[in-house]
């Protein structure tokens, strides 16, 4: 895997990688804010068609948008980021789809945002976003559109656009065949 804007720190450890962020890092384009930042960090590798990506988080989550989670980049006019982030002083799960202009959306989290499981799947030209929850199975978090057949960087995503030194650990990633088109059945 390859680092696009490499964090302050990334250690490995047997358990994952721990990230720490540098000052003022963010994926953001134009909308209601009006700037273009592109600077986070993102840990990726490539990936053909469809596929799905997991990962569990862990992060000390403080500041105004401290955000972890997973990616997917095509370019950087059309990627899509998911995850938990601060949002008015409580952790929330977060995603951005970003199709020349980034869209914002977030629901809170019925359980402890401490450590959250979330998967990010490709599905021609669709993207779902899916959150672990504590008793089994999952809740379907987004549904968007992102151009089909192009080649995807897909991996590990942390920002603090507000400061610098965020800690998040990523665990148990993974990236493979993508999973059913089902999306009612809880799974």
């Amino acid at each position: 895997m390859t680092w696009l804007n490499p964090p302050e720190e990334a250690t490995e450890t047997p358990g994952g990688i721990e990230v720490v962020t540098g000052e003022r890092t963010d994926f953001w384009r134009e909308t209601f804010y009006g700037f273009i930042r592109h600077n986070g960090h993102f840990l990726w590798e490539s990936v053909q068609g469809d596929f799905t990506a997991e990962v569990t988080i862990a992060g000390k989550y403080r500041a105004l948008y401290d955000q972890a989670g997973l990616m997917m980049l095509l370019s950087d006019q059309h990627w899509i980021k998911c995850g938990v982030e601060v949002n008015d002083g409580v952790p929330v799960f977060s995603t951005v789809v970003t199709n020349l202009r980034s869209d914002w959306a977030t629901m809170p989290l019925p359980f402890d945002p401490a450590t959250v499981r979330l998967r990010l799947s490709r599905h021609g030209d669709a993207v779902r976003v899916d959150v672990a929850r504590p008793e089994g199975g999952w809740w379907l978090a987004r549904l968007g559109y992102m151009p089909a057949g192009l080649p995807a960087k897909v991996g590990i995503m942390a920002c603090s656009p507000e400061r610098a030194r965020f800690r998040v650990m990523f665990s148990d990633y993974r990236c493979g065949p993508a999973i059913a088109r089902d999306l009612h059945n809880g799974e």
